[in-house]
């Protein structure tokens, strides 16, 4: 839904920048405690990324998964995101998105949200990935802001600059269509910008490897907030670290959020010429950095038809039948016709899922180290029973996972550790949370935990003005 009549206040308390997840869950905690802000959104609608992603949020210690009997803990979770990073995560942003974690999923609920599945996924020890539809989670954010007197959000809004005060940020420079440009002044601006899968200029800078993977994500996640950061002298965090994520067909749109992990439940991922070049398990950016070392960057997830049976419909990430239904999984009776429908060495193919299925009898070692299904977890199956299937996945750039460096309340930060006065960052637009892998989850709910946080901590310092 588009706001561009909406008038822009030239002064508020908060100036939020991006209206996905990040911004809106800010501006609804905003509209929830009268606090005077402004939502921004250069784009026509609003969404960005998170109106493209798959709807999963990483909790733990939910009521869903107690009803299926799954034990998790926050220390667990908490020790699970550390070992994702590779050790390099900052702890204390792990540990106040789970401190925080269970305000915001009761949060959720109390706006009328539910969560349908629960599911192991990247990253996780146990099942902890939440879903719930993307749309009705924005909807229901973008209903709490639109009931509110304090808060206005204007789409076709584009921040060109911040408002230096003596050090300090006081504002927005803002362009709204038409090329009208506005001064907006407030006690703190809020970056929800999003990433920078939309820039192959910065890509390329930070990430030259990367420069092939499928750019996917909100069209406006050019890198806008990270200039701004660090113009300002912020540090930045993980840069070195950005990765594409592997499932995604050659043939996706931006209409659709369109990624399997059947590799998590018990696929085999074989290149063009049939051989497997890494453990299944890891999680997908680990994958998708793999894949773009194969020829012609593109592999296979093949399985057969006791995986296909796992397929849910309408659950992203699982939905086999509807990657059927549009003509994108290749099915055949046999290994050999399977590899010459989808274009994959038949001979190799064979040999390389005999070789596997000793693997999975214990008659063997596997070569790449695979002992689970996720992350280590989950007895492996053997590729076995007709019909079988091939799924042509490449790396899709949906998510950069890196950017500048926070406190725990969002405060931005120079290399020195001081904060930027009035400038703060929440979502993806932050580094310093995922480092080297991404647990499944934790980025929508991330920004929406630390969006609402930032806010927060934005009205306290305007309220002791």
């Amino acid at each position: 839904m588009s706001h561009d009549r909406s008038a822009v206040p030239s002064q508020v308390d908060v100036v939020i920048v991006g209206a996905g997840i990040t911004g809106l869950a800010a501006a609804a905690w905003c509209a929830e405690h009268q606090v005077r802000a402004v939502l921004l959104e250069k784009q026509p609608e609003i969404g960005g990324t998170s109106a493209m992603s798959g709807g999963w949020f990483a909790f733990s210690g939910t009521d869903e998964q107690q009803r299926r009997g799954i034990a998790d803990h926050d220390a667990t979770f908490v020790a699970d995101m550390l070992t994702a990073s590779g050790g390099v995560a900052d702890p204390a942003l792990l540990e106040a998105y789970v401190r925080e974690q269970h305000d915001a999923y009761d949060w959720m609920r109390g706006l009328g949200l539910e969560f349908d599945v629960v599911k192991l996924s990247s990253g996780q020890s146990v099942p902890r990935s939440h879903h719930a539809p993307i749309e009705t989670v924005l909807a229901a954010l973008l209903a709490r802001v639109e009931a509110a007197s304090t808060v206005v959000l204007r789409t076709g809004a584009r921040v060109v600059d911040l408002i230096d005060d003596g050090g300090a940020v006081a504002g927005v420079e803002v362009e709204l269509d038409g090329g009208t440009r506005q001064s907006v002044h407030a006690h703190g601006v809020l970056l929800g910008t999003g990433g920078f899968t939309r820039s192959p200029e910065i890509i390329g800078r930070y990430a030259p490897r990367q420069v092939d993977a499928m750019p996917y994500g909100g069209l406006g996640n050019t890198g806008d907030g990270l200039r701004f950061a660090a113009a300002r002298g912020a540090a930045l965090r993980d840069m070195e670290y950005v990765s594409g994520t592997f499932g995604s067909h050659p043939e996706t749109t931006i209409e659709e959020h369109e990624l399997l992990t059947a590799f998590y439940m018990g696929a085999v991922i074989v290149n063009v010429e049939g051989r497997r070049f890494v453990d299944e398990s890891a999680s997908y950016k680990t994958l998708g950095a793999e894949c773009l070392e194969q020829p012609r960057q593109i592999a296979f997830q093949v399985f057969d038809a006791d995986v296909r049976a796992q397929s849910q419909p309408g659950v992203p990430l699982s939905d086999i039948d509807a990657l059927e239904d549009k003509g994108h999984v290749h099915r055949a009776d046999s290994l050999r016709e399977l590899a010459e429908a989808a274009g994959i060495d038949a001979a190799r193919l064979e040999r390389t899922v005999h070789e596997y299925n000793a693997v999975v009898a214990g008659d063997r070692s596997d070569a790449f180290g695979r002992t689970g299904l996720c992350n280590g977890v989950g007895r492996l199956v053997p590729v076995a029973k007709a019909p079988f299937y091939a799924y042509p996945a490449k790396t899709l750039m949906t998510s950069t996972y890196c950017g500048v460096a926070v406190d725990a309340v969002g405060r931005v930060l120079t290399e020195s550790g001081a904060a930027v006065p009035g400038l703060y960052a929440a979502g993806e637009v932050v580094g310093g949370f995922h480092g080297k892998a991404y647990v499944t989850g934790t980025a929508l709910s991330k920004g929406l935990i630390f969006g609402r946080v930032a806010a927060s901590h934005i009205a306290l310092e305007a309220a002791a003005r």
